[in-house]
């Protein structure tokens, strides 16, 4: 079993060696190439989930060189599961992009690249998740970046290149921090395997275990999108393609969350920064939700209120309890199923409404009632309405909290208590405005073009959206007229159409992607279990130690 554990990189990467060499020649064997791959992975994460919760952490040294000189990958019960959630996400949001790709035409390049520079995306995601040290979770965390600029750029429009570069600078200066944390971590223990570290950071300076402690911190806190370094996202995620959006809001985050928990419980088990945790968790959460109060564009909201809920697994970080490492973990599978579908659903509200301007939509409850379910159904879950998922995991959050006892810790429950009605005000908001009530005059008519290719850079006044039929202004303005100057749906940045019906697959996979979020709460009892189980492997540290080095 332990022969597996590599696979979940080696074949996405393989795969996009063969993706790239048919490209658009044959551009259904390339659509097979990925979706065949991710159901491989998908079925192997599986299989290395369970067989670490019955027989404890896997782990292989590549090329039989033990540490600290051969790499080392790592599968225990929290990796396992990380791959698990992360595969059937990313399966999902292929599945949709394909459904999309194939509704607007996307057959010339750029898009010729999307495939690839999504499974090299995965591959990156899940080394970062069983790396056993930590130059190759540098490594992973470079190939997701190298990926995620591709995919945050297709189609090379204006927005789409602003905020990549605005992404690439913040990535860059995490490397460098990163790249600095670890040599200052091998220069004074003398190796990056973080099995090894776990026996020798005890043994150093309290100074120097504290800097090293702080600066890892610092760097996943960036990845994670942690107020107060979390500017970056809310411009950088919303001008993305829809399924980019998804995928990099509901995975791409958790991956600095992941990391927090590791290095939290295997390198410092101490608790030494767990009060300014706790304090940058509160803040997450309390600005990050007033900022989507705020908002009225879709995505924008959907990227403030993943920074608000960030704070929530930071709070579990910051108590260090076992039943708090339990909820957050919880939280953190709950989390990345819930908020990509949240941004799939937005996505197919822009293709059914012509934007993602809340003043601009509405009567999509009766218009689109199948389009309404699928986003009422997470907004619930996410505003963690009981019996949901999304409540077990707050209230299990809570519950640790209120164990604790101290004073930060009912500070951070009132916290989550807030933030979570206001999550809920804000679903409620949405549902308000684009589905509830009627639709308003201005509302783009079917068929009106999204955005060109042109018509994102420049300042030219648009000649007006056409009028909604029934409203008595029926005929105004030229037909097909721009419906305003959204980021665009379409992979490429070209134009794209409203239309009545979604796409059968976008559709199917938003369905498959709620229908996931719904298993955490039908399955909530042995998840939690598992979850439980983890968090006690995670404070043991023992187990992971012995796997790796053999004692």
């Amino acid at each position: 079993m332990n022969a597996l554990v590599p696979l979940p990189v080696l074949l996405p990467l393989c795969a996009t060696g063969l993706s790239l060499a048919f490209g658009t020649r044959l551009a259904r064997f390339q659509r097979f190439i990925s979706v065949a791959v991710l159901s491989v992975v998908l079925c192997l994460s599986v299989a290395l989930m369970i067989a670490a919760d019955r027989q404890g952490p896997l782990s292989v040294h590549l090329g039989d060189f033990a540490p600290p000189l051969g790499i080392t990958l790592v599968a225990d019960r929290l990796a396992g599961l990380m791959l698990t959630v992360s595969s059937a996400v990313t399966l999902a949001v292929l599945v949709y992009s394909l459904g999309q790709g194939m509704a607007d035409r996307d057959k010339e390049t750029p898009v010729a690249v999307f495939h690839p520079a999504y499974l090299i995306l995965v591959a990156g995601v899940s080394l970062t998740f069983i790396a056993g040290d930590l130059v190759n979770l540098y490594v992973g965390f470079e190939i997701m970046l190298v990926a995620s600029f591709v995919l945050l750029t297709l189609g090379g429009t204006g927005p789409r290149i602003r905020a990549g570069s605005t992404y690439v600078i913040i990535s860059l200066f995490s490397s460098m921090l990163f790249l600095t944390a670890i040599a200052m971590t091998y220069a004074a223990a003398g190796t990056a395997n973080l099995a090894q570290l776990a026996v020798r950071l005890p043994d150093l300076p309290l100074g120097v275990q504290t800097l090293v402690q702080a600066m890892l911190l610092t760097v996943f806190a960036i990845k994670a999108a942690v107020f107060p370094l979390a500017a970056w996202l809310p411009d950088s995620y919303p001008t993305a393609p829809a399924p980019v959006t998804a995928v990099f809001a509901g995975l791409l985050t958790k991956v600095g969350v992941y990391c927090m928990l590791r290095v939290e419980t295997l390198l410092f088990p101490g608790n030494r920064l767990g009060d300014l945790l706790m304090i940058v968790a509160l803040a997450s959460m309390i600005v990050g939700i007033l900022g989507a109060v705020a908002q009225t564009d879709l995505k924008r909201l959907f990227s403030f209120t993943l920074i608000s809920h960030i704070g929530y697994m930071v709070f579990g970080i910051g108590l260090a309890t076992r039943d708090a490492y339990g909820g957050a973990i919880f939280y953190v599978a709950h989390h990345i199923t819930v908020q990509t579908t949240l941004f799939l659903v937005a996505g197919l509200i822009e293709r059914r409404g012509g934007t993602n301007e809340l003043t601009r939509l509405g009567g999509l409850a009766r218009a689109a009632p199948l389009l309404a379910v699928l986003f009422f159904v997470p907004a619930m879950n996410f505003a963690g309405i009981p019996p949901l998922s999304g409540f077990i995991g707050k209230l299990g959050l809570m519950r640790a909290g209120v164990a604790d006892g101290g004073v930060l810790a009912w500070i951070l429950v009132a916290g989550a208590t807030v933030t979570s009605l206001l999550t809920l005000y804000v679903m409620a908001k949405i549902w308000n405005l684009a589905f509830w009530r009627t639709e308003p005059p201005g509302q783009a008519a079917y068929g009106t073009v999204l955005e060109t290719a042109d018509d994102s850079d420049d300042g030219d006044a648009d000649t007006g959206p056409d009028r909604i039929p029934g409203t008595g202004d029926e005929g105004v303005g030229p037909p097909r007229a721009p419906a305003g100057r959204q980021p665009a749906a379409t992979l490429q940045g070209q134009a794209v159409t409203t239309t009545i019906r979604p796409p059968a697959a976008m559709t199917a996979a938003t369905a498959g992607a709620v229908v996931l979020g719904l298993a955490f709460t039908v399955l909530a009892g042995p998840l939690t279990a598992f979850t439980d189980r983890s968090a006690a492997e995670l404070i043991a540290r023992r187990p992971y130690v012995e796997e790796v080095l053999g004692r």
